[in-house]
């Protein structure tokens, strides 16, 4: 793979920019090799728009990496950019700690009450595959638990002084948690401070995982100076690669995250390509792959690029998606494309077949919004769902 990689052409004028993110981000790991310091020390040498440089960063969750790679190199920055770029280092620290001291406080309450979860992606990712809290940009608390459990978690959050930012009736708080796969808390210190996971994405999208398999393979972690558990890291392989599916790989940090992972020693490949063919998402992972290596030169260990190596969609969907990673705009997911990208996405017909049922069928919050039934009248929603999807895919 080669720097710079194509952006969009709105975004043409940053390939510069781009292509020394990329490069800052492909020589995170603590040993470079000559590849990774020739491609930083061509994408310094080009003109840099520093302003753009920084705000893309922030776009892609990775100015902290950015900062810990460019800081030795001061000779080759401007010294108001890297000001900027400590200042902005500084402050995500100061965020992540407090983020740090929630989840400690919330771990503290749950385990008091028998309550049994896993964090994962934020500080406790941060954490376990970067040895450096101070690294990931900050963003919420991520929480995995058991679908019975999300009743007494709401209680305790709000006794904790959270509050559920969307508020459901008593058949919608029902039917959310069948169809839904997460619950977002507010707080004095932010919105959607806390994020509740009782599944790894909506039901609609077809991939599923139990919860419950994921927490019998949890491994014990330390996190914030705090003993707790994590995700095993083959589920964690596949569950940061659904989520940047999810989000079309929409930001460098999801694949600096996967591309950490894939640098563990050890990792357990054939059972991974086993769990992924039982679920149907062996394309998922190797546009994963392909993306990873594509953009962050991430070197595939032997057995991963045999067990999954790229069939021809997944080579022609990782060639579509790639020039569009740069952009950090967030995909449409109510759009026709969006629906087709993610059918394209499953090599089972079946897969596909079960991701339209669901998506034509399973009302959400769009639809109790949209029109307000009585109780009685709950079931419904699904016309209502069918309706809005038709109306939507009309107008496209």
């Amino acid at each position: 793979m080669g720097l710079p990689e194509t952006m969009p052409a709105s975004n043409a004028s940053l390939q510069s920019e781009w292509a020394l993110l990329r490069a800052a981000c492909s020589s995170l790991s603590g040993e470079r090799d000559s590849t990774q310091e020739e491609s930083l020390r061509n994408s310094l040498q080009r003109s840099v728009n520093w302003e753009a440089l920084l705000q893309l960063a922030d776009q892609h969750g990775v100015a902290p990496i950015l900062y810990q790679i460019l800081s030795p190199l001061g000779g080759h920055v401007p010294p108001a950019s890297l000001a900027l770029l400590e200042q902005r280092y500084e402050t995500n620290l100061h965020r992540t700690l407090i983020l740090a001291r929630e989840l400690i406080r919330i771990l503290n309450c749950l385990e008091g009450l028998g309550i049994d979860v896993v964090p994962y992606k934020g500080v406790a990712l941060a954490e376990t595959l970067y040895g450096d809290i101070a690294l990931r940009q900050a963003g919420d608390i991520d929480l995995l638990v058991r679908p019975r459990e999300v009743s007494r978690i709401r209680n305790a959050l709000t006794e904790l002084g959270y509050t559920p930012h969307l508020l459901f009736s008593e058949p919608e708080e029902r039917a959310y948690l069948e169809s839904g796969y997460e619950r977002a808390f507010d707080s004095p210190l932010g919105r959607n401070l806390v994020e509740v996971q009782w599944a790894l994405l909506p039901r609609f999208y077809a991939v599923d995982l139990e919860t419950e398999s994921l927490f019998r393979r949890a491994i014990p972690a330390t996190v914030a100076g705090r003993n707790t558990k994590m995700l095993s890291p083959e589920d964690m392989f596949i569950v940061l690669s659904l989520h940047a599916a999810k989000h079309v790989w929409g930001r460098l940090i999801w694949l600096c995250d996967i591309s950490r992972v894939v640098r563990l020693p050890a990792l357990n490949w054939e059972w991974i390509s086993e769990m992924a063919k039982s679920l149907g998402i062996v394309r998922v992972l190797q546009v994963t792959l392909a993306l990873t290596n594509r953009l962050l030169q991430t070197t595939i260990p032997q057995t991963a690029e045999r067990v999954f190596s790229p069939d021809s969609v997944a080579r022609a969907l990782a060639e579509e998606i790639a020039p569009q990673v740069g952009s950090a705009s967030s995909p449409d997911v109510e759009s026709l494309g969006y629906f087709r990208l993610m059918m394209r996405l499953r090599e089972r017909s079946a897969d596909r077949i079960k991701f339209l049922r669901r998506l034509a069928f399973t009302p959400g919050p769009g639809e109790w919004r949209a029109v307000r039934l009585p109780a009685p009248l709950f079931p419904l929603y699904r016309l209502v769902r069918l309706s809005r999807l038709a109306t939507r895919f009309v107008r496209t």
